[in-house]
């Protein structure tokens, strides 16, 4: 068998690997070609390769799935952690709106006590004030008219809880669900709570400079009332005219005709109700000073009337021997009205010796006024006189030269000189008006 030349080109020809396969007498042969060995080479790497993966998987799955769930559920709990930090964020902002709304209310309401106690006050204090006008008191303090409007204008706009729930509708109040910047701790807008302890502060203020008015008021007039009490006092004692000072008391329990009952302890009385019981008292005693002195014959009988004859010795124009003249004489024209000098009732009326017609008149306290030598008599025993009635007219009967008013004043049935009560009448006008004329 001949050999076949070598290829000088190529070189020595590569050989192939053959796989041969039989069966009985069948033979057959495959040639393995490099491309077919390095496949078959990629595909066992390959197989490899993923077998290994898997296992690697398979020991892995397990730590990986471990690790993916502590992930989410750390994952979760943040977000649990931050819905509940938000949901305790609304619930403090949502409280504290709870809170500021009840303590809104709750300063309304005292605004509304307090503005109530003081238009209480001020229906007292105004009765009062009236009663010391009546008596010819007037409030001396230098700001009382000035700060009496701006009291009536205060009065005005807190005279019910819309004028206080006005005063606090200027600002924004704080939303119930919370912002960025509430969340992120910064401070937060102005509330309602924060806006109303700035208006109640004011308004409360202003509330107790009208109480502290009030105060002044009150003690002014109580001071004015007890020292024109006892100005009036004074001047009465002069003239033997005695007012005790617990007069006013006095004066109560004989009207009640009696007082009494169990021992309680007495309530707790704030300084204002103590000042108008005090101003209270005050004006009890000077009204009824006052009452006193207009019951008395402090008034002139004959205002620009000439005196003709004073009270005291003198020499007795029928006799011309030194005598006592019980009365003041005053010169009147015939048929002029003779007016009582205080309300009184007329005890004698008629013809009475040396008087002539008279008239008598007991004023109380002892005390009574005589009305002599007129021509007429106008009124009669048990007859009711008041304050510069007229009792009859001028004349000259009786012990008497000529028309004149004979006025005589007694205390006690004793004499007393008249000018004493005329001169006192006229330092009394000062302090109780028209007392010192009819």
């Amino acid at each position: 068998m001949t050999a076949r030349p070598q290829n000088r080109v190529f070189g020595k020809q590569r050989r192939h690997h053959t796989i041969i396969l039989a069966s009985g007498d069948m033979v057959r042969h495959m040639t393995v070609r490099p491309w077919m060995a390095a496949l078959a080479v990629c595909m066992v790497g390959i197989f490899s390769i993923g077998y290994l993966l898997a296992t690697s998987y398979l020991v892995l799955r397990d730590d990986l799935i471990g690790a993916t769930m502590a992930r989410q559920a750390r994952m979760q709990y943040d977000y649990e952690d931050r819905i509940a930090a938000l949901r305790a964020q609304v619930d403090r902002v949502t409280s504290r709106q709870l809170l500021d709304q009840q303590v809104v209310e709750e300063k309304v309401d005292k605004l509304i006590e307090q503005q109530q106690q003081l238009s209480s006050r001020g229906g007292k204090l105004n009765a009062l004030l009236d009663r010391a006008e009546s008596s010819g008191l007037s409030d001396k303090s230098p700001h009382a008219e000035a700060n009496a409007p701006a009291g009536k204008n205060e009065h005005a706009q807190l005279t019910a809880p819309k004028a206080i729930e006005k005063l606090l509708s200027g600002g924004k109040p704080a939303d119930a669900t919370p912002d960025n910047s509430t969340l992120g701790y910064v401070p937060a807008p102005e509330t309602v709570a924060d806006r109303a302890d700035r208006v109640f502060s004011k308004v409360t203020l202003s509330l107790k400079h009208i109480e502290q008015d009030q105060l002044t008021r009150i003690r002014n007039l109580t001071a004015d009332a007890s020292g024109t009490a006892n100005e009036i006092q004074v001047i009465m004692h002069d003239v033997g005219v005695k007012v005790p000072n617990a007069i006013a008391s006095s004066a109560v329990e004989d009207a009640d005709g009696g007082v009494g009952g169990p021992y309680v302890a007495p309530e707790n009385v704030d300084q204002f109700e103590q000042s108008m019981a005090d101003l209270d008292t005050a004006l009890t005693r000077l009204e009824t000073v006052r009452g006193t002195a207009e019951s008395l014959p402090f008034r002139n009988p004959a205002p620009g009337k000439l005196v003709t004859s004073p009270f005291g010795n003198r020499k007795d124009p029928f006799f011309g021997t030194l005598a006592l003249h019980t009365g003041t004489d005053f010169h009147f024209s015939p048929g002029e009205k003779i007016k009582a000098t205080a309300p009184g009732k007329v005890v004698s009326a008629g013809w009475t010796g040396g008087y002539g017609n008279m008239v008598e008149i007991d004023h109380g306290d002892g005390i009574s006024t005589r009305y002599g030598h007129m021509e007429q008599i106008l009124v009669k025993v048990g007859d009711k006189v008041g304050r510069g009635g007229v009792v009859g007219l001028a004349g000259s009967t009786g012990r008497s030269t000529g028309t004149h008013l004979h006025y005589e004043v007694r205390e006690n049935g004793h004499s007393v000189d008249p000018m004493y009560f005329i001169n006192a009448g006229t330092k009394l006008a000062s302090y109780i008006s028209g007392l010192g004329a009819i």
